[in-house]
């Protein structure tokens, strides 16, 4: 699906993972401006600008604890602790989102290379991107930015 032929309005089906329900949610559409206001300088260039993060520098790359890694722009329920593995890059990596309804992919020909970019459903933000070099059972790295996510504690999901 290339970034040309995504909805910017309207409603888009995903996956609350503390309910484990389908919810129908506004898309998060809002100017580079409005953008720059919510997000710190460094998750505003990952997010909305398809930055990446050095290695081993992102807040999250080695966060060993349970609970759920969110979209820092919208929200949206993104990644399991429980999926998320030790890959030796120095990015948070998972071996599958919560739901494949809360993300897309795009072909990212940036860089010389070929790679498949992640981004949120809901807002469009830059993840990071997914490689067929992952563990079992999905063999999926999905190798994030911590710039583009939040990480909401199992405690505090429950409360």
């Amino acid at each position: 699906m290339s970034r040309e032929s995504v909805e910017t309005v309207g409603t888009v089906k995903v996956l609350n993972a503390v309910t484990g329900e389908v919810e129908e949610v506004e898309r998060v559409v809002k100017s580079d401006e409005e953008w720059r206001r919510q997000l710190t300088p460094e998750q505003f260039s990952v997010a909305r600008k398809e930055g990446t993060e050095p290695a081993f520098t992102g807040k999250y790359w080695d966060c060993k604890e349970d609970g759920l890694y969110v979209c820092v722009c919208c929200g949206n329920h993104l990644f399991s602790s429980m999926t998320k593995f030790e890959s030796g890059t120095g990015w948070p990596s998972f071996w599958e989102p919560v739901s494949d309804l809360n993300i897309r992919t795009d072909l990212d020909n940036r860089f010389l290379m070929s790679r498949i970019e992640v981004l949120c459903r809901r807002c469009d933000a830059h993840l990071g991107h997914v490689f067929d070099d992952g563990p079992p059972p999905t063999r999926k790295r999905y190798c994030m930015n911590s710039a583009s996510l939040r990480f909401v504690r199992q405690r505090e999901l429950q409360g």
